[in-house]
């Protein structure tokens, strides 16, 4: 009983935290999952906590990564809520000294039955630390790989670029996906930019399907 009533205290006050944070979150995210990690994020900023909550989140997702039978019972929505939180004293008997809010955070998708999403949520408050910490990430997705000279010319535009910003550095990675056919896709900061070959072909036909 203790606990639903915690975790409930404790959705609340994230929410709380979220909308009288002094600055907003660095990057905008989408879905349930970045809306738990932007709640995090910005409870966690309140507080001058981000460092301690990201490294906390690492430390709970290294081990589930490394327990297939955990990352399981995570993953198993038939668990029963008594057994969501034995899983997760278990998790916090085995890191002793997490971070507080990463600790309610657990408790609070153990409540709601969303622990499935835990691990995307941890990868999405690492998008936010490293925004925070000035580094933003993006891909840049090709039929084939990128040869390094046209990789950097791209990544230096990019980091000329408004989506980048001053003061910030990017790290791009070159995604490979044949079935784009050719041309690029570029995705920054929750933006999208699609140059491929196979989406043109999806336009035209619309264009030649519509014309019929």
């Amino acid at each position: 009983m203790f606990k639903r009533v915690f975790t409930r205290s404790f959705a609340s006050s994230l929410r709380a935290a979220a909308s009288k944070a002094a600055t907003p979150p660095p990057v905008r995210l989408f879905g349930v999952e970045g809306t738990y990690a932007t709640a995090l994020y910005q409870a966690a900023a309140k507080n001058s906590s981000i460092d301690a909550a990201f490294q906390s989140l690492q430390k709970v997702e290294s081990t589930v990564k490394k327990d297939s039978k955990l990352s399981h019972l995570l993953q198993n929505p038939a668990l029963s809520l008594n057994d969501r939180n034995s899983v997760i004293d278990a998790i916090v008997e085995t890191h002793k000294g997490l971070d507080g809010y990463v600790v309610n955070l657990l408790r609070v998708l153990s409540e709601n039955n969303r622990l499935s999403c835990f691990e995307r949520i941890s990868s999405d408050f690492g998008v936010l630390n490293d925004a925070h910490n000035g580094l933003l990430k993006g891909t840049v997705t090709s039929a084939e790989p990128l040869d390094p000279k046209s990789f950097k010319r791209i990544e230096r535009a990019l980091s000329a670029s408004k989506l980048v910003g001053q003061g910030k550095s990017l790290k791009l990675e070159n995604v490979i996906k044949p079935e784009i056919k050719g041309g690029l896709i570029v995705e920054l900061d929750g933006k999208t930019v699609d140059l491929s070959i196979s989406t043109k072909i999806q336009k035209l036909n619309k264009v030649l399907e519509d014309s019929i």
